[in-house]
């Protein structure tokens, strides 16, 4: 079975099948880097709850930055926000974002009840 949640007409917030919940990108707004991932990985707290799942169960994660040179500054946040041992599988590449003032964004996978 699938279930969508808060489906739109392009996408839908979170997709849940066969234990797995599949969270659509997020970005966060802010001058720094920093400032940016804080807001975006708050709302993969809420995000995660909705779906029946944790930060603890990340499967996966995909993060594009603007800018390759905000790794360091990424990371420093990344770091502390993921629990210790329950680091997910993760890729970080650069691309152009959707708008001009935005410099990450993150999708995440993740088991689910």
């Amino acid at each position: 079975m699938i279930e969508r949640i808060e489906t739109g007409v392009r996408s839908s917030k979170i997709v849940k099948h066969n234990g797995v919940a599949y969270i659509t990108g997020q970005v966060g707004e802010g001058p720094t880097i920093q400032a940016q991932t804080e807001e975006c990985l708050r709302r993969f707290d809420a995000l995660l709850i909705q779906a029946g799942s944790l930060r603890e169960k990340m499967l996966r994660a995909t993060i594009w930055l603007a800018d390759m040179g905000d790794f360091a500054g990424l990371n420093e946040v990344w770091n502390a926000w993921v629990p210790e041992g329950h680091a997910p599988a993760r890729a970080c590449g650069e691309a152009k974002l959707a708008r001009a003032e935005l410099k990450v964004e993150i999708i995440v996978d993740a088991a689910c009840d």
